[in-house]
């Protein structure tokens, strides 16, 4: 061929190129992932699904590998671990489910994300989005705590720290505690209306809960849990830093039993009540009580003061109940100002030279605060975030 025909020949295909479209040199389609949420559930497991989808149908089957990646959410807890996985979008399909088990429990935790990330794809190149979020919705009334207001060091000169509960975890832990059940109608002569279950008691987040709930027809339920045989203490200072319930009937107390309450009986036993508040509006959720209780000629004695916050109540924020109780007196404070003191060097009131148990409950009417009425609301929650006890070193 000679150079004017070779020279013919590029130049037809210089202008013929002109009326041509570029050719993409990757025609094939994206790849996504896309995010997904499920409520938790109680127990067993419950699968959440991530759609993974194509932009167009694929000439050839799509063979998608993934795994999952904790966060906030922790594999083997709240979910179940995949690696390396495989899913297949068949040929002519733009679409196919990722599926991952989610653990059920009755935890009280706000909710929870892990991630789903895909690491290779067959016959698509392109992966315009490789990781998604799965969001565990909780679905266990979970309360989430303002933890602001009054709070107390974890010492002070002269006392050593000889035990405390921070209500780390999320279970109580029952080397300390023990739940008590039954009805309250007929407990200490109070006429309480409510039952008690440990179906009431959460422990999560650093915090204790204590949950009374209406059951209908007049019927409610809540919880109590006692230290007595496991953890008794005599003298020194007992800090409990809490967040209390309110409401007309709503019982909330923070007390201690005499340890020989089994053999001698109450009141003979002697009872210190750190903290009661009893729910009711204006002159009560603002106002907290601290009393003891003891036998004097064969009947019942007692001695109390109170304390009203000089603003709010005590469902605005959490404050600290304490009492300093040595041989011979007992002071109580909120948040380190003391309101009330009793004497308790006479023999009469050797009662309160024994050691004592910690009470944790809520009740639910009774003689002293009557019944719920219509502007109760339910559930009511004491949130205890500590307590704890020094004794003189």
């Amino acid at each position: 061929m000679n150079r004017l025909l070779v020279g013919l020949f590029m130049l037809s295909l210089l202008l013929g190129g002109c009326d041509r479209e570029p050719v993409e040199p990757d025609t094939l389609p994206l790849l996504r992932i896309e995010d997904a949420s499920v409520l938790e559930g109680n127990e067993g497991s419950t699968p959440i699904t991530f759609r993974v989808a194509l932009s167009e149908s694929a000439e050839a089957d799509v063979v998608v590998t993934y795994s999952t990646i904790g966060s906030s959410a922790t594999s083997g807890e709240d979910f179940v671990r995949v690696e390396n996985g495989n899913i297949r979008i068949p040929a002519g399909s733009i679409e196919a489910q990722i599926e991952i088990l989610i653990l059920g429990d009755t935890e009280r935790e706000v909710n929870e994300t892990f991630n789903v990330q895909i690491s290779e794809a067959t016959n698509t190149e392109r992966i315009s989005r490789n990781q998604a979020i799965g969001t565990i919705e909780n679905d266990d009334n979970y309360i989430e705590v303002n933890d602001v207001g009054f709070s107390t060091p974890t010492s002070y000169p002269g006392f050593d720290l000889v035990w405390q509960d921070e209500f780390d975890g999320n279970a109580l832990n029952t080397n300390d505690w023990t739940y008590e059940f039954g009805t309250g109608d007929n407990g200490w002569g109070n006429n309480e209306l409510q039952s008690y279950s440990d179906q009431n008691t959460t422990v999560s987040n650093g915090f204790l809960f204590i949950e009374a709930r209406s059951e209908g027809s007049n019927n409610y339920s809540s919880s109590r849990i006692i230290t007595r045989d496991k953890q008794s203490f005599q003298y020194g200072r007992v800090d409990i830093r809490a967040l209390l319930p309110k409401g007309q009937g709503i019982w909330p107390a923070l007390w201690m039993l005499g340890s020989n309450f089994s053999s001698v009986g109450w009141p003979r036993c002697g009872e210190i009540d750190i903290m009661e508040l009893v729910g009711g509006g204006e002159g009560k959720d603002d106002v907290v009580h601290g009393t003891v209780h003891w036998e004097q000629d064969g009947q019942r004695a007692l001695f109390g003061g109170d304390y009203q916050l000089p603003t709010g109540i005590f469902n605005d924020e959490f404050h600290v109940f304490s009492i300093v109780w040595t041989e011979n007196a007992i002071r109580w404070l909120v948040d380190d100002i003391e309101y009330h003191v009793i004497d308790t060097s006479p023999a009469e009131l050797d009662e309160f030279r024994n050691s004592f148990f910690f009470i944790f409950n809520v009740a639910v009417g009774g003689d002293w605060p009557g019944s719920p009425d219509g502007s109760t609301e339910f559930p009511q929650m004491m949130v205890v975030d500590y307590v704890r006890v020094f004794q003189p070193n």
